[in-house]
This record gives C-alpha cells, sequence and structure tokens, in this order.
C-alpha cells in the first residue's frame, strides 16, 4: 500500500497522559472491591443507603451507574473536557442538548448534516416552537447571515454526512463567542483521535458513540461532552429528568471499544486514503469526497484541523441510481447497511438510506444525488476492499 497518511501523534499538556493511554485507562481504574482490570458491568437498578435521604454517589439508575460514570468520565477525558454525559442513542443525546432552549429560540444549523438530526430539528422541535435555519457551515459569513436576534444555539458537523465537507470550527466558534450562544459540534465522523473541537472553541461535542467510538456496530449510544460548568450541571439534570439513557451493559460495550479506537482509527485511515486515491482515477466514477485528497477544496483545512482526514468515502458514480444500485448489490465485503464506524466495512445509499427524511428537492440543493454512495471503510486487508470496489464498479458499467 503507497501514500498512506497516518494519523499525527496526539498533543499533550505537560505531565498529562497521551489519547492512547487516556483511552485504556481513564475513568477505568481496577475495581476496588475485587481488583478487576476491566470496569464491572452494574445492573443494578437501585443502591442501597447508609439512612434516609443521604444516598451515597448512586442511588437509581437513571440518575446515575457506576458502568456509565467508567463511560463519562473516559469520553470527557478523550475530548479534553470538564464533564462527560452518556445516552441512549446520538438522537436521544442531541434531543436532550434541545431541550435546554426555549419555545421562542432559533438555531442555526449546517445544511449539510446527519438524516436524523434535520429531521430532529425540522419535524420534532419546530413544532415545539424551535425554529431552525440550515445554512452552509463551509461559510462563517452564511452562518452569520442566518443568525438572528433570538439565536441561541450554533450547530455543526465537520466532516460533514455524507458529502465530507469541513467546518473551520475556530472560526465558528469565534462568531458564537462573539453572539454569546454555545458552539455544538458533531464529531461523529473524526473522533477524538482525529479531532478534539473543544481546544478550538466549542462549547459542546456531540457522538453518535454507535459509530466509531464503539466501533463493533454492536451498541447503540450517544455522548456529549462540554467545559461549561453551567451547561453541564444543566444536561446532568436533563438526562435525569428525560431518561434517554443507556444500559449498563451497553456502556460497557463503548468502554471495550473505546480501548482500541487510537489503533483502530489510524487503520481506518490509512485504507480510507488509498482507496480514496485509487477511486478517484478508477473507471466508472465521476467524483471522490474525502478530506485527504489534495483535490478536496478543504484540504488545508483538513490538515490543519485534523490529526486525520478519517475513514469515509463518498463517490458519486456516473450515471444515477440504476448504477449505483447495481454497484451496491454486487459489494461482497462491504456489507449494504447503514451506520458506519465499524471495524467491517459497510456501504450505503445516502439518498435512499441514511438521508431519506430529508426533502429531496434539499438533499439535491446540496449535492446528495442519486448517484452518491457512502463508504464506511473498515480495518480488513486493503486489497480485499479494492477487488471488492473494482469488481462492483464493473457491474456498475455493466461489464
Amino acid at each position: 500500500m503507497t501514500d498512506q497518511r497516518p494519523v499525527r501523534e496526539t498533543r499533550k499538556a505537560d505531565g498529562e497522559p497521551r489519547l492512547e493511554t487516556l483511552a485504556i485507562h481513564a475513568g477505568q481504574p481496577p475495581d476496588p472491591v475485587h481488583g478487576a482490570v476491566m470496569t464491572p458491568i452494574v445492573l443494578a437498578s437501585t443502591f442501597a443507603q447508609p439512612e434516609p435521604g443521604r444516598p451515597p454517589r448512586f442511588d437509581y439508575s437513571r440518575s446515575g451507574n457506576p458502568t456509565r460514570a467508567a463511560l463519562e468520565e473516559c469520553i470527557a477525558a478523550l475530548e479534553g473536557g470538564g464533564r462527560g454525559f452518556a445516552f441512549g442513542s446520538g438522537c436521544a443525546a442531541a434531543t436532550t442538548l434541545l431541550h435546554t432552549l426555549r419555545s421562542g429560540d432559533h438555531v442555526v444549523c449546517g445544511d449539510d448534516v446527519y438524516g436524523g438530526t434535520h429531521r430532529l430539528l425540522r419535524t420534532v422541535m419546530a413544532p415545539m416552537g424551535i425554529e431552525v435555519t440550515f445554512a452552509d457551515a463551509r461559510s462563517v459569513e452564511a452562518l452569520s447571515a442566518a443568525a438572528t436576534e433570538r439565536t441561541r444555539m450554533l450547530w455543526i458537523e465537520t466532516p460533514t454526512n455524507p458529502l465530507l465537507r469541513l467546518a473551520d470550527i475556530r472560526s465558528v466558534a469565534k462568531l458564537a463567542a462573539q453572539r454569546g450562544i454555545p458552539l455544538v459540534v458533531d464529531n461523529t465522523f473524526a473522533s477524538p483521535v482525529l479531532q478534539r473541537p473543544l481546544d478550538l472553541g466549542a462549547t459542546v461535542v456531540l457522538h453518535s458513540s454507535t459509530k466509531y467510538v464503539n466501533g463493533h456496530s454492536d451498541a447503540v449510544g450517544g455522548l456529549l461532552v462540554t467545559r461549561d460548568e453551567a451547561l453541564a450541571e444543566r444536561l446532568k439534570f436533563l438526562q435525569n429528568a428525560l431518561g434517554a439513557v443507556p444500559s449498563p451493559f451497553d456502556c460497557y460495550l463503548v468502554l471495550r471499544g473505546i480501548k482500541t479506537l487510537p489503533v483502530r482509527m489510524q487503520r481506518h485511515v490509512e485504507s480510507a486514503s488509498e482507496l480514496a486515491r485509487r477511486l478517484e482515477s478508477a473507471r466508472g466514477v465521476r467524483r471522490v469526497h474525502y478530506p485527504g485528497l489534495p483535490s478536496h477544496p478543504q484540504h488545508a483545512l483538513c490538515s490543519e484541523q485534523m490529526r486525520g482526514p478519517g475513514g469515509m468515502i463518498s463517490v458519486e458514480l456516473e450515471g444515477g441510481l440504476a448504477e449505483a444500485r447495481r454497484f451496491l448489490s454486487a459489494l461482497r465485503i462491504f456489507t449494504l447497511a447503514e451506520s458506519l464506524g465499524g471495524v467491517e466495512s459497510l456501504a450505503e445509499h445516502p439518498g435512499l438510506m441514511t438521508h431519506a427524511s430529508i426533502p429531496e428537492a434539499h438533499r439535491r440543493a446540496l449535492g446528495i444525488g442519486d448517484g452518491l454512495v457512502r463508504l464506511s471503510v473498515g480495518v480488513e486487508h486493503i486489497e480485499d476492499l479494492w477487488s471488492d470496489l473494482e469488481r462492483a464498479l464493473d457491474v456498475a458499467r455493466g461489464e
């Protein structure tokens, strides 16, 4: 394999363990009761109290659980944040965060975001009186123009899903600070290994831990991390009051996945970088969206803001829906499925699958056409993955 893009070394403050070490140890000391090296799964729904009204740290598992607490401490350390919060899904994390707003408030959101985020803002929060304006997050000017005197939150993804566009987090954070409003950054596609938005000025980091953070396609979850203590207290209250929390077993699975996150991201980046380079010159491919390619319009920003371009590739095939269907149906190692970020390679059609809830006119205006397919590059051998893509491209062309 040639032209690999290794993940650049993580920065650290004096005396602070590097991210690779934090992933294995942060929030996870050996069990003080039995010395278990792996964090125990505490399935108890309730906890004994020494006297009425004076519970120890935990009293009821919706309010707090030892296994969940370990996950929350770990993700906070990885993102360089003060407090972390775990939820039953990425959408549950987003919904809880949006409940910090009130009826009449306004949100400016990047226009190229996960379909579930778009649906949540447009069809769930809007009827509750929280308005949203979608704007191109690549342009600070566009975000600023979309803001009003009632704007109370800026929300961006970077890289975006599915077009892998980047927002300049530092510049957007300055805009948010000028207006005195929080900046939310969905960091799902990058993971804290490749990008730490809080270090660039973001107020809150959001993850669907279902994806890279867990990395094994066996647990659904969401995470929020912030350094803002007042916001953290509000999120803690809402986490308990709304109750959209994960099970202890799911928290255990995510903790297990985090331990290999830095190693996995290294392999994801190496393989995706090489496959993107090959796809760019492959027959039947019109365009490749991947921040690690020099042809990507924000390649320089990727090099500045991220420690690696990630493991996601979006490909525009020549032709339309028929060619995309043939391509996806011909894959044998890439599994046709929604989601991303697992050790196994996945492929999907955004227009028909992950972004089907977005109105067609909006999808087409963004550039999510019928020939667009999204690839989540796993950790299989790269030559097996390339052979699979080559064969599928042949089938898509009718050869």
